[in-house]
């Protein structure tokens, strides 16, 4: 880390005192807000989507829990906050996993599956 303050604290030879140049002071916030939108915007927003995917589970919904369990939801015991339910990554989530039944908190779930609508057309 002092190297790094070392190199750009030496003098340029083009004459520049303290080693910023005008392009190395536009770089610097640049490379900043590449990495920002391509790195920590997107994984905001693909967090944020999966949260509200999970504040939406709703009984009769197939999961996934975080350790790969699957099952159906059967229950959702939400938490109560001065008399009203809210809907919190703590709230108890009963599931139905072949003849078990097991109870998880809703932060725990990792996605849910949809199974995509099937309609039949018949030709005559």
């Amino acid at each position: 880390m002092t190297h790094l303050l070392a190199l750009l604290l030496v003098q340029e030879p083009s004459g520049n005192v303290g080693g910023l140049s005008p392009v190395t002071l536009i770089q610097i916030p640049l490379i900043i807000a590449i990495f920002y939108f391509l790195f920590l915007r997107p994984q905001q927003k693909q967090k944020q989507a999966h949260d509200e995917r999970i504040r939406n589970v709703k009984k009769g919904d197939e999961i996934v829990t975080a350790g790969g369990i699957i099952g159906k939801v059967e229950n959702i015991k939400e938490t109560m906050k001065d008399g009203t339910a809210i809907k919190s990554p703590d709230d108890r989530v009963t599931i139905r996993s072949g003849e078990s039944r097991l109870v998880v908190e809703r932060g725990r779930i990792a996605r849910i599956i949809t199974e995509p609508v099937v309609t039949e057309q018949k030709t005559a």
